[in-house]
């Protein structure tokens, strides 16, 4: 089979954009990876979106982001997973060219939340649980991460603030992300004297959604010119697995095994273990998603992920940092774009173009991303070629 290689990278700085529209922040992420990919064109187009026919009231994105692109005529789809949605676009297209029925293909995720504001966002997030059971009663993504948050600490008895630990981290690292939607650190008392959102999450517990855009280029190795622009990074495996929707079905709400075993098959098709990689681009878009999916990886301990992340294992210069550009709480949660974000993030890194963030001599990489609270879970691993 074909190997797959990411050839270029692109994105928006995450925020508000009142003034763009979604298309505009989509073009401006092809664009950008298209040049950085010497301007090869696609065949087909896979695009990632979670909310696109509820806020910004429009769905058919694969052939508005195509027509738009000057990619007419191209094969062109939308991929929704929630948000697992990038990296669910991305599998599409590694096991479209993996096939043979592709050569080159573009994946773009993007996102805009401030086309609507107020409750009616909240309300829009509660589509990605379960409509009957779930939402119908009033149960949103960050009230349901408060129930995932309290079993956690009950548990495991943890302190109250121990979660904490990944946002303040998060926050280090978006410093050096020019990209990031909050380029400052916080201080541990700011952490504690934050409101609480849903009891015990408070504000810096939940990832800000955000307006932005992100897109790669993947194409068959044997089809590319003899000197490409940039480093070539090989997607050396790619898995997606599931759990139940409705997180009350589970027989353990607090053990993501649709992150662990995603992870599981990719290692298997790679030949690695988790811990052959050099650093891990995680989903935390609420901090007991941090933990939990570390535990699930195999990086920690089931309840001791906190206490890993406090002896600064997951740093920059720990033994396998996290959320190296920010992640979702520091950078934005771009929706359906974040899986794309994240990958974009570790390509940066395998380059050696992460700047002040760089992790030394970075050759591989495990990047996860999660629809809701792991009922989908994608992970692709990363690795450089030169």
């Amino acid at each position: 089979m074909a190997e797959v290689v990411i050839v270029g990278i692109g994105q928006t700085r995450v925020g508000e954009h009142w003034d763009r529209a979604l298309r505009d922040l989509a073009m401006e992420a092809i664009q950008a990876a298209l040049h950085d990919a010497g301007h090869l064109r696609p065949q087909a187009l896979f695009v990632a979106n979670m909310l696109g026919p509820v806020l910004s009231r429009q769905s058919h994105l694969g052939t508005l982001l195509a027509d738009f692109a000057g990619l007419g005529g191209i094969e062109a789809v939308t991929v929704e997973a929630a948000g697992a949605s990038g990296a669910a676009a991305l599998r599409q297209a590694y096991l479209a060219i993996r096939s043979g029925a592709v050569d080159v293909a573009l994946v773009v995720g993007a996102e805009k939340f401030t086309d609507q504001v107020g409750p009616v966002v909240e309300a829009a997030a509660a589509i990605t649980l379960d409509a009957d059971y779930e939402a119908e009663h009033g149960l949103t993504p960050t009230a349901q991460a408060g129930l995932l948050t309290r079993l956690y600490l009950e548990r495991y008895q943890v302190p109250e603030d121990a979660l904490g630990v990944f946002p303040l981290l998060a926050h280090r690292h978006a410093v050096g992300n020019p990209y990031a939607m909050f380029r400052r650190a916080i201080k541990p008392s700011v952490y504690q004297a934050a409101v609480k959102i849903s009891d015990p999450v408070n504000l810096f517990d939940a990832a800000p959604y955000a307006d932005g855009a992100a897109a790669v280029i993947v194409a068959r190795r044997d089809v590319l010119p003899p000197e490409m622009p940039q480093p070539l990074v090989r997607i050396a495996g790619s898995a997606a697995a599931t759990d139940t929707l409705a997180l009350h079905d589970r027989e353990d709400p607090l053990a993501f095994d649709a992150a662990r075993r995603s992870a599981k098959v990719a290692c298997e098709q790679a030949g690695w273990r988790v811990g052959d990689v050099d650093f891990v681009e995680i989903f935390d878009a609420y901090s007991v998603y941090a933990a939990l999916s570390l535990e699930a990886l195999g990086l920690a301990p089931r309840g001791q992920a906190w206490r890993r992340a406090q002896e600064g294992v997951f740093d920059l210069d720990g033994d396998m940092p996290i959320l190296t550009m920010g992640g979702l709480k520091a950078r934005g949660y771009p929706g359906g774009a974040t899986g794309v974000y994240q990958v974009v993030e570790a390509v940066l890194q395998l380059r050696g173009q992460a700047g002040d963030n760089q992790i030394v001599d970075a050759r591989r990489a495990l990047v996860q991303s999660l629809g809701g609270p792991a009922s989908t879970a994608v992970t692709h691993l990363l690795e450089r070629l030169r």
